[in-house]
């Protein structure tokens, strides 16, 4: 069997030993560890307080104010990720690792700044502004997804050198 071919098909690795060190060296790593927790809290209240306002009709002045909270939360994490994607990569956004994460970030972040516009320029009902809350927090959730999964593999991948280290050793 041609090893080459094989080889081929393997994943590319999330992370070279250069990128994990300076991944593992950034002040930025820890911040987004930090704020990727928060913004999920700050996401479960908000979207509490949106059905709320959308099931009773009460609440609109609480709803709004915790989606721009959230909004704001997820604008310091774009930045500080785009940063951190920096200090770990050399580019500010879509570096190979995380280029569909970085993409379906921009559609989440077009999508809370439309709740923002609508807000600010006063357009739409408050039910049709939550709507667009709504599409925002959807795709946010699908996009904490791809993070997650993009975490578990970076995980694998960790122990995964740890058990090549540890066999060599022996």
């Amino acid at each position: 069997m041609n090893t080459s071919a094989i080889s081929s098909r393997r994943p590319r690795a999330l992370y070279t030993a250069d990128e994990r060190r300076r991944r593992d060296a950034s002040p930025w790593t820890v911040v987004q560890a930090v704020l990727a927790p928060l913004q999920f809290a700050v996401f479960l209240v908000s979207l509490a307080l949106v059905i709320r306002y959308l099931a009773t009709g009460h609440g609109l002045a609480l709803a709004t104010a915790s989606v721009v909270v959230k909004t704001l939360v997820l604008y310091t994490i774009m930045v500080t990720g785009s940063i951190w994607e920096r200090d770990v990569f050399g580019r500010w956004l879509f570096a190979p690792a995380f280029f569909w994460e970085d993409v379906f970030s921009m559609l989440v972040l077009a999508l809370h700044t439309a709740y923002l516009a609508a807000l600010a320029l006063d357009l739409g009902t408050g039910r049709e502004q939550m709507a667009i809350a709504l599409a925002a927090y959807a795709a946010y959730v699908v996009n904490a997804g791809q993070f997650m999964l993009k975490l578990r593999a970076a995980r694998r991948e960790r122990d995964d050198v740890a058990v090549a280290v540890s066999g060599t050793a022996e």
